[in-house]
């Protein structure tokens, strides 16, 4: 019997060896994003959304009414974006609540000069599809795309307006590969779009007017 019980005790060390250590059932939660990550991520979606014209710093604060009071703040950015004139804030989750204009934010901040308040947090940047989206054409930055292929998708686009980006693809001869290539001329702001929806071969792709002015 000790022998059967010695045999019994190495079978269930061996088998905890394989099944290696136990794990709790609880994940851990995702680091939260540095402020610097979050700009990066905020600029790099201003850079592919072709309604975005014009992104830079907040000039100087601005005056926003709460309630019977007027509070002065410096939001971190002044965009255009169709035409409309907006200030965005970029916050983190967790510091969302200590925003200064508070319970303001809840039914919209607006400036006295008439400026929306737009507050971005790292759950908004995170959104899906917009961030893989984003993400997989900010991947093709590097991509070298030859003056024939740039030539022939452009010219492709300007003769049909709008193509499925497999359609566009076909028209990059050189490339290894021709959604690359695509994608690539998105980042240099000559092709654009829709970065809310997944990339698939269906993505409707256009010629973009003029990349957004950062300053």
């Amino acid at each position: 019997m000790p022998s059967i019980a010695r045999a019994d005790r190495s079978a269930r060390i061996s088998a905890a060896r394989v099944a290696g250590p136990r794990r709790s059932g609880r994940r851990k939660a995702a680091p939260a994003q540095s402020r610097n990550a979050l700009l990066a991520d905020f600029l790099a979606v201003c850079e592919l959304d072709p309604a975005v014209e014009l992104v830079r710093p907040a000039a100087g604060p601005v005056i926003f009414p709460v309630g019977d009071e007027e509070i002065e703040h410096l939001p971190d950015f002044e965009l255009v974006r169709d035409g409309e004139a907006f200030l965005v804030d970029v916050v983190a989750d967790a510091d969302l609540i200590h925003h200064p204009l508070g319970p303001a934010l809840i039914g919209g901040a607006v400036a006295l000069d008439g400026r929306a308040l737009h507050v971005e947090t790292g759950s908004s940047l995170a959104a899906e599809p917009r961030r893989t989206t984003v993400r997989l054409v900010a991947a093709c930055r590097h991509v070298t795309v030859s003056a024939g292929d740039r030539v022939r998708i452009l010219h492709h686009l300007d003769e049909c307006g709008v193509a499925p980006l497999v359609e566009v693809a076909g028209a990059a001869h050189n490339a290894l590969d021709g959604v690359a290539a695509v994608l690539a001329l998105a980042v240099e702001g000559l092709v654009s779009l829709d970065i809310d929806r997944p990339i698939v071969p269906e993505t409707p792709v256009r010629r973009r007017k003029s990349p957004p002015a950062v300053s």
